[in-house]
């Protein structure tokens, strides 16, 4: 059999993300590249083209031949793929949540400002703690902390999963129930990303059901609203019994917050999106 040739970023974060996609695989080899929005770390992706960045390198490597199989974190994937590619496989999913990190001393300064790079983070922030600056923090997890530790924040905001991976759970000083933060779309789910018609069989053994059918949920109420990285916009599903239970957030431009819920069939997983996020945004625009 020909070996996978598998690609991913090459932070930390990323390189763990790949391998366990390699070990799940039983083998194969990995490359690793920046792409431009690791090599941007002086403005806020908005700013400089948006999700697209993160993927766009691997996406070429992908349609070259120079790899078999790209490993993301879902989160990061564009609604649109490239014509060609497409998801192949969604491994179980991790902790979705996000999570409150501290200075090392444990001492919040909260006359520094939280740190997060995400408008959906800091839609809710605003909420939790409206006292508090929140400020946008640029590059990778290392990277992040080490602008806390320097004492240009008071906190961070990160996802608890890639914290996880990181062996970095003593960090987290509190995480966040999706009551009080609605994680993002796709948050702790990884994507194999492919090109169609090949590696199907391989990756199948990769694919989680309920992985696959919240990513499709959450994925296709941020496309219904036009949602991108910068959007404030949250969705998170959960899957028991063949059911998949949906709760959703969409703030408008002038600010105001909508949330809802919707709870379906796994099996009408997209359906499900694409009516709770048109639910609340009909619901925004005072049409309901």
């Amino acid at each position: 059999m020909k070996t996978i040739k598998i690609g991913s970023r090459d932070s930390r974060l990323a390189v763990c993300q790949a391998q366990e996609v390699l070990n799940r695989l039983g083998g194969g080899t990995l490359t690793t590249m920046k792409t431009l929005g690791d090599k941007i770390l002086d403005r806020t992706l908005d700013k400089v083209g948006g999700k697209g960045l993160f993927v766009k390198e691997l996406d070429l490597a992908l349609l070259d031949g120079r790899i078999d199989l790209a490993v993301h974190s879902l989160k990061d994937v564009p609604m649109e793929l490239p014509e060609g590619l497409t998801l192949l496989a969604f491994p179980p999913r991790a902790d979705a949540r996000d999570a409150l990190v501290l200075p090392e001393s444990g001492v919040w300064d909260q006359t520094r400002p939280i740190g997060c790079s995400a408008a959906r983070r800091q839609a809710q922030l605003g909420a939790l703690f409206p006292e508090i600056e929140v400020r946008p923090v640029r590059g990778n997890v290392q990277t992040r902390l080490a602008k806390l530790e320097a004492g240009q924040y008071g906190a961070l905001v990160l996802a608890a999963a890639g914290l996880q991976r990181l062996g970095l759970s003593h960090r987290v000083s509190r995480v966040f129930t999706p009551e009080e933060m609605l994680p993002a779309a796709g948050q702790g789910i990884l994507a194999v990303e492919g090109r169609a018609g090949e590696w199907a069989e391989e990756t199948r053994l990769l694919d989680d059901a309920s992985a696959r059918a919240c990513a499709m949920a959450e994925r296709a109420f941020v496309r219904t609203l036009d949602g991108g990285c910068f959007s404030p916009i949250a969705a998170y599903a959960e899957t028991e019994e063949g059911l998949l239970h949906l709760r959703g957030l969409y703030v408008t431009g002038e600010g105001r917050a909508v949330r809802g819920a919707l709870t379906g069939a796994c099996d009408s997983a997209e359906t499900l999106g694409r009516t709770l996020a048109l639910q609340l945004k009909w619901e925004a625009e005072g049409r309901i």
